[in-house]
């Protein structure tokens, strides 16, 4: 059974921040085709700082450690992506809450209520070419997969997702103003979340090998 402990939820957060950074340029430049052009400026400078607020200040717990992250986030993104993300890490942290580990179902848990507050944040659905994508793709497969190693498999899904937002059409965000212009680009926050789940595998212990994004969606 999969699990996630304290030391490994901070070594998720270190983990995705050092790919965020190798990935910036990748993001701008999806981001320059359809947005403002600094989602990964904005992703590895709050990313970094959420690191280093983590380091800094050992969180006692997993629940603390979220919100630490989410604080960060918040104070150091700009555009939508600051308080997507940090919603994504308080939803989480109000569930996994003052414990120093947590099991496979409460994981699962933690990420469909991610989920349902980038929905409720963005006031987007599944198809609108954004973020959501990739993680109404992921969380319906973890919740339709408990027999399998789901923590694994959902990297594939969340990069299969990612990679589909390329042919959609925009329909919220700075993105949504290009109308069918927007086709042949893949979403950037679709990407960024491909990413986090990527990580948050081997943060679970999950054993992949590194997933090629600045080949693939370029």
């Amino acid at each position: 059974m999969t699990e996630l402990g304290l030391s490994s939820l901070v070594g998720f957060v270190d983990s995705y921040s050092l790919r965020l950074a190798e990935l910036k340029e990748t993001l701008n430049t999806l981001d320059n085709r359809i947005g403002d052009g600094d989602h990964g400026t904005n992703m590895a400078r709050g990313f970094a700082a959420a690191n280093q607020q983590l380091q800094k200040n050992p969180p006692a717990d997993l629940g603390a450690a979220c919100s630490a992250v989410a604080m960060a986030l918040l104070g150091h993104v700009g555009g939508a992506s600051g308080p997507l993300y940090g919603t994504v890490f308080l939803k989480m942290g109000n569930v996994l809450g003052h414990e120093p580990h947590a099991d496979e179902a409460t994981l699962v848990q933690a990420i469909a209520a991610a989920r349902q507050g980038i929905a409720e944040r963005g006031k987007a659905t599944y198809g609108d070419k954004t973020m959501l994508d990739v993680w109404e793709k992921s969380v319906t497969y973890l919740q339709g997969n408990p027999a399998t190693d789901r923590f694994l498999g959902v990297a594939t899904v969340a990069l299969d997702e990612a990679l589909a937002t390329r042919d959609r059409i925009a329909k919220k965000g700075r993105a949504a103003y290009l109308g069918p212009r927007s086709q042949g680009v893949c979403d950037p926050g679709s990407v960024s979340s491909g990413l986090f789940f990527e990580e948050f595998a081997r943060a679970c212990g999950k054993e992949l090998e590194l997933i090629p994004w600045d080949t693939l969606v370029l």
